[in-house]
């Protein structure tokens, strides 16, 4: 009996241990996780559905003009308004574009926004290095507390909720729509903040995201403040203000044509 109990207890770890890191991949999920709200998927679940590819159209013209109601974020030229871990960031900026320097740190916004369109493109590194998680990793992150996933997911295997413009831990997107490595990508993202009232959340938020013109999410409410390994949930109430951060993960991304509108109420004539 012990010697069964034994093969049993060694089969359920081997199980486990290919469901994280199948043979000849970098680990793409996770089983420890806490279940997500329906029941049917761990958070970074290895097992969850993966997004279906599409390809997406022809590429819009390179750095198109802000509205001109936009605040111009990244024009190429320097990084002025945000703000790096020890003041001015460190990245590098070249022919246009900034590029995350490793180990140097996230940049943040030095205004804050409530409910907003943003728009971005940025590019993964063309030299391939890693797999999953570690290959053209960075994000976009909302207020400090939301993350729309940025990753290299051409021909790259991850978890369904790590993907590239996926909802990070959340919700994956509803299409793969990478381009190749090196090549440029554009980014449009519209999120409401939440509201409280007497400290009670009565509106998530929500955000719509559009990755090279396919939409992958429409008005998704969030569940909650992102966190890696463990189930997204609202924290305490907070102003429905915040940064945007790009993230520093390690990999020199690059990022260029930064704009953000803050939205309102409708302005009447």
């Amino acid at each position: 009996m012990k010697q069964h109990t034994l093969l049993a207890v060694l089969l359920a770890a081997s199980a486990a241990a290919l469901s994280n890191a199948r043979a000849g991949e970098a680990p793409v999920g996770y089983t420890d996780t806490p279940m997500l709200p329906g029941g049917k998927w761990h958070v970074h679940d290895p097992d969850r559905p993966q997004p279906r590819l599409v390809k997406p159209g022809a590429k819009f013209s390179d750095l198109a003009p802000a509205p001109s109601d936009a605040i111009v974020l990244f024009d190429g030229t320097n990084l002025d308004k945000w703000n790096g871990p020890k003041g001015k960031p460190t990245w590098k900026i070249e022919d246009g574009f900034a590029e995350v320097t490793p180990k140097s740190g996230s940049i943040n916004t030095k205004d804050e926004f409530g409910d907003f369109q943003l728009h971005l493109e940025f590019a993964t590194p063309a030299e391939v290095k890693g797999d999953s998680q570690e290959r053209g990793n960075s994000g976009v992150i909302i207020h400090g507390r939301y993350e729309v996933q940025v990753l290299d997911s051409y021909q790259n295997r991850t978890y369904a909720d790590g993907t590239v413009g996926g909802l990070y831990g959340q919700f994956p997107p509803r299409a793969n729509v990478a381009r190749k490595p090196g090549e440029w990508q554009t980014y449009d993202i519209i999120f409401e903040a939440p509201q409280w009232e007497e400290g009670k959340l009565v509106k998530p938020a929500q955000v719509t995201v559009i990755l090279n013109g396919v939409v992958l999410h429409h008005k998704q409410a969030l569940l909650g403040y992102v966190v890696h390994h463990d189930l997204a949930k609202y924290g305490r109430p907070y102003s429905g203000k915040g940064p945007i951060q790009l993230q520093d993960h390690n990999n020199p991304m690059r990022f260029r044509n930064i704009w953000i509108r803050p939205l309102g109420e409708y302005d009447q004539q």
